[in-house]
């Protein structure tokens, strides 16, 4: 960006004037070759040659530099608005972790008192060692679950630290992944504004500019000289004033040539927005299907599944406790564990779906 700038500053500006030294009419054949007095038209000159190139061809020099400047700041604001995304992944991927971690946690306390039944029963006489046995083992399974969700915690929270220096510590509240804070039609009908294409417009700008610079080289440029001759003692010296200009006679191979080449750079760019804008509609209404999607499955844990499970398990466990088989409680309690873990997974995807829709458009991204 501060390099864009530097050179925005100097654009347009006229080039560095040129100091001259030199001979002129040196004779080199006799009469008189190689002597500086034998000519009276013989002087050693000094001068300055200044280059004007046209006003046109300064301005389209300012006019690109200024989209230059431009594009690096929509691709800092991209930068930016990808930071604080992969920054949001990160806190997300560490909830998510506390999430799992607590689901399968809050089983913890029905594995023991299973396995302090099955003791009792064994005590007692009415149950088996297979059953104890059974019971201590879905209590260590679970343990190593627990375990393991408390590796993939530390190692989310380091991920997390890594974005905010210090350590996260526990989380507080979250946001609220079930509402956007944006209207889904309004993320669909302003893909221009979004943090993946904001470089387009730029990009373009460049492009355009780049287009007439290439056309304001069909303009002449000029050119301005001075110089001072000093000639043999007893001879006056003379000053000499030049004022050149360039002729663009034979554009059709030099000009004509370069024109045609930004025109089509500028043309792909115009082709390229187009299809980036068009991906990137379609990748918005993916995210937004799939986030409502999981909206759903979310609801149907929480409202039927989930409860279900519960329901299940505990019965399964209060037969156990009333003499009956403990097969049932394993089967029941399995299948929710696996059911918590789904539940997890489906929190963690739709929460991902949920920053990557709400960090779109930058001027309103949540904090």
């Amino acid at each position: 960006m501060a390099a864009t700038r530097e050179e925005a500053a100097r654009a347009g500006q006229l080039p560095d004037p040129t100091l001259t030294f030199g001979l002129s009419n040196y004779p080199v054949t006799s009469p008189g070759a190689f002597s500086l007095r034998s000519d009276e038209m013989t002087a050693r000159t000094v001068g300055v040659m200044q280059a004007i190139p046209s006003r046109t061809a300064r301005r389209a020099e300012r006019a690109l530099a200024s989209a230059r400047v431009d594009a690096a700041q929509a691709d800092s604001v991209v930068a930016a608005q990808g930071v604080r995304e992969r920054i949001a992944d990160a806190w997300i991927d560490v909830w998510a972790a506390e999430q799992q971690h607590a689901l399968l946690l809050g089983l913890h306390d029905e594995a023991a008192l299973a396995w302090r039944i099955a003791q009792a029963r064994l005590r007692g006489g009415e149950g088996s060692a297979v059953d104890a046995l059974a019971a201590r083992a879905e209590m260590a399974t679970l343990d190593n679950r627990i375990e393991a969700a408390e590796v993939d915690l530390a190692a989310a929270q380091a991920g997390l630290q890594r974005w905010l220096g210090t350590s996260p510590g526990a989380l507080a509240a979250t946001q609220d992944f079930s509402r956007l804070p944006v209207d889904a039609d309004r993320l669909v009908s302003t893909v221009d504004r979004q943090a993946p294409l904001q470089a387009w417009a730029a990009r373009e700008q460049v492009a355009q500019a780049a287009l007439e610079q290439a056309r304001a080289a069909r303009h002449p440029d000029w050119s301005v000289s001075a110089s001072y001759g000093r000639r043999a003692p007893g001879l006056s010296d003379m000053v000499m004033l030049e004022v050149g200009v360039s002729l663009p006679l034979f554009t059709r191979n030099r000009q004509d040539r370069g024109i045609s080449a930004r025109q089509a750079q500028w043309d792909a760019v115009q082709a390229d927005r187009e299809d980036a804008r068009r991906a990137q509609r379609e990748v918005v209404t993916r995210a937004l299907a799939a986030w409502q999607g999981w909206g759903r499955q979310i609801a149907r844990y929480q409202q039927t599944l989930l409860p279900l499970a519960r329901d299940r398990a505990q019965t399964a466990l209060a037969g156990y406790r009333g003499s009956g088989s403990l097969q049932p409680w394993l089967d029941a309690r399995r299948a929710e564990i696996e059911l918590r873990l789904g539940y997890a997974d489906a929190l963690a995807a739709r929460a991902r779906l949920w920053a990557s829709l709400a960090y779109l458009l930058p001027s309103e991204t949540t904090p």
